[in-house]
């Protein structure tokens, strides 16, 4: 073998191994970016995103503890995934970071997150970090509600006219919640308040009842605490105290706070007035 050709082959063998060190590099990079978003997830996701994967819980709020872990994987992952950026916004708002979760969420908005919109929606709606605009309000919330999101659905239904505009309409909001609901917790859970409230149209707690039922088997903490208090009353079906605590139990754990009140209801039931109808003690088990 001469020279030239000696040195075509290391050459070659030098190519080669590069290609199989960025072969098993891929992998590697690809999942340090997938545990950012699943890390995001895990303490930032909002249960009632559409765009949220059935296997990821939520949660109600991000907690105090777990915010700098939430604005850091969320950052780090939002580069590739509107899901992260609607979360850091949670993160940020969390943090009181006002103007960075705006931010945060005009840029989810813009790339189709539902649940940004809300959250701009329900910011422009009360005028909280931007000049109140109904009317933005509006037009996110029916964006919102176009792409099946079930709070943009239940805010548009709740916002009322202004600027001569019409009133929402609760029997349409009952339409689009019932497509929504097929699938969504949220939805279910929104709907269910519609049908027990009669909100809409005819009031059915039997219906209502099994939208919250199904709600519930996927741990929406409200479609508990309402389950709990169906089960408690025997609205729409058996009367079950049992059933009631138990409901309420995991509600509760879930961060309820209507749920541990009526917990504690449970707990003690009677109460001890005076004269004057003030309340003295309660008699506890």
């Amino acid at each position: 073998m001469n020279l030239p050709e000696r040195g075509r082959n290391v050459t070659t063998m030098r190519i080669y191994l590069l290609a199989i060190v960025f072969t098993l590099a891929a992998p590697v990079a690809a999942h340090a970016q997938s545990a950012d978003l699943v890390l995001c997830d895990r303490v930032a996701a909002d249960p009632s995103d559409p765009d949220k994967p059935a296997d990821v819980k939520g949660v109600a709020e991000v907690a105090a503890s777990d915010v700098a872990t939430a604005i850091k994987f969320c950052r780090q992952a939002a580069s590739s995934s509107r899901r992260a950026m609607f979360e850091l916004g949670r993160a940020y708002a969390a943090n009181r970071q006002t103007a960075e979760a705006i931010a945060a969420w005009r840029k989810a908005a813009d790339k189709g997150s539902s649940a940004a919109m809300v959250e701009l929606g329900v910011l422009y709606g009360t005028g909280a970090g931007v000049a109140k605009d109904e009317a933005q309000a509006r037009k996110l919330f029916e964006k919102a509600a176009q792409s099946g999101n079930p709070r943009g659905v239940s805010n548009l239904a709740a916002l009322g006219g202004a600027g001569g505009a019409a009133p929402a309409d609760p029997a349409q909001a009952r339409a689009l919640l019932g497509k929504a609901a097929e699938t969504n917790a949220e939805a279910q859970y929104q709907l269910g308040l519609m049908l027990s409230e009669g909100t809409g149209g005819a009031k059915d707690d039997v219906a209502a009842r099994a939208l919250f039922e199904k709600a519930a088997a996927q741990n929406h903490p409200a479609a508990l605490e309402r389950m709990g208090a169906f089960a408690q009353e025997g609205r729409g079906g058996p009367k079950d105290k049992d059933a009631a605590k138990a409901y309420y139990e995991r509600a509760a754990a879930l961060g309820d706070e209507d749920a541990k009140k009526a917990l504690e209801r449970l707990r003690c039931p009677y109460a001890i007035k005076d004269k004057q109808g003030k309340l003295v003690t309660t008699l506890c088990f």
